[in-house]
């Protein structure tokens, strides 16, 4: 398992590296290929992790934020909710990326359109897989950034660039309170660990526990594209079609829903949090 699970994170991280460094030197087709391959690649390895899945697997790659008895390591973490996540993206993206080599031909900067599909795609992966709070983090700035740059792919007009920007600015103010919930979790519980904090709800009043599902909410609210912070999400069209199918369908409008279920273990003691999340998506 723990070789599946790296190498569905080191397929797209490598497409897309390769095509943002030489990706203009190699022939189209090897381009878009590579891109391609990946993606698939990465569905192959989520199929197998599949057929091995038997109980959640916690797999730590490497050590990463450490600092007195804050710990933050590169842990990944497979259960039904990511396992069903890892398919669901690894499927959809590849068919978007298969897609948007018809749709992009034609276009000279192929290569940084698909280095960025890549990125984001291993973005939204890292995010699913994340064991801990600040790794997730990672993954959910990474595809706020994707989503930056691929809406603003044709940045030379300034409604293009503009349509970025906004996603960008408006996403940020949600990441804001995501940020701010991942600090007051560790300075409560001591961890950053989500099947920790998903244990330890008990401790906190439900005060307490209500405010921090607040904070979650309104980073999904950012990221998903809820009110009050939709507006990006028309402005979202600007960039490449295909874009706009991984961003609404596969990738980063989904993170706000993903975090909420990951987290809903702890938040969900509240009746006000969750009557929050109805009335949001209602």
């Amino acid at each position: 398992m723990r070789l599946y699970l790296t190498l569905i994170l080191v397929f797209p991280l490598l497409g897309g590296v390769v095509n943002a460094v030489i990706g203009r030197k190699l022939p189209r087709r090897i381009s878009e290929f590579l891109a391609c391959g990946v993606v698939w690649g990465a569905f192959l390895c989520s199929l197998l992790a599949y057929a091995a899945y038997q109980v959640p697997v916690t797999v730590k790659l490497t050590s990463w934020l450490t600092a007195f008895d804050f710990k933050a390591p590169v842990t990944l973490y497979l259960d039904p909710l990511a396992l069903v996540m890892v398919l669901m993206i690894t499927f959809v993206c590849g068919l978007i990326h298969v897609y948007s080599v018809g749709y992009m031909t034609g276009d000279p900067d192929y290569a940084r359109y698909f280095a960025l599909l890549n990125l984001f795609v291993f973005a939204m992966l890292v995010l699913v897989l994340a064991e801990n709070l600040p790794l997730l983090y990672l993954g959910w700035e990474g595809v706020g950034f994707c989503s930056y740059a691929l809406i603003g792919f044709w940045y030379g007009e300034e409604k293009n660039a503009d349509a970025g920007r906004k996603a960008f600015i408006v996403t940020r103010i949600g990441d804001t309170a995501f940020g701010i919930a991942i600090f007051w979790m560790f300075q409560l519980f001591h961890t950053v660990s989500i099947s920790e904090l998903n244990t330890l709800g008990f401790l906190m009043p439900v005060g307490v526990i209500t405010a921090l599902g607040l904070l979650l909410l309104f980073g999904a609210m950012g990221k998903s594209a809820q009110l009050p912070l939709m507006v990006w999400l028309p402005d979202a069209m600007a960039g490449p079609t295909p874009v706009s199918a991984q961003i609404h369908a596969a990738t980063m409008v989904t993170a706000g829903v993903y975090l909420l279920a990951r987290m809903f273990p702890l938040i969900g003691v509240s009746t006000t949090v969750q009557a929050a999340i109805a009335v949001t998506g209602a």
